[in-house]
């Protein structure tokens, strides 16, 4: 199944993967251990792992390639949100060598990385 990646630079990559968890739990299937610092985001159009590592978070959303954009789309568009004080920046690198989306909380009102043709994963 096709793949995106993104390793985002911090220093709290597990607090941002657990806010990233418990906030998408209102809609979806979510979990994060702080013990092993991994955790998953299931959404109908694909899944999403986050790996907490020392300097950085690691994700990955999975799903068929009509869905990739989505994907990412609401994984690090809320990515950012929540990192906005520490600058996050998300760029996703898809598996075929694709361009992947890229967030950043440059303007919170008009994100770059937003196209009208992408559509957002039903959660």
């Amino acid at each position: 199944m096709p793949v995106s990646t993104a390793r985002v630079a911090t220093d709290r990559p597990a607090r941002y993967a657990k806010q990233l968890a418990a906030h998408m739990s209102k809609r979806i299937e979510t979990s994060f251990s702080p013990e092993t610092g991994h955790g998953t985001l299931v959404f109908k159009a694909g899944t999403a792992t986050m790996e907490a590592q020392s300097d950085a978070l690691l994700l990955t959303v999975e799903g068929e390639r009509e869905n990739l954009a989505g994907l990412e789309d609401v994984v690090g568009r809320h990515l950012v949100r929540f990192g906005a004080r520490d600058e996050l920046v998300v760029e996703w690198h898809r598996d075929n060598g694709e361009a992947g989306l890229v967030h950043r909380n440059d303007d919170e009102d008009a994100p770059e990385q937003t196209t009208p043709e992408q559509s957002t994963p039903e959660a």
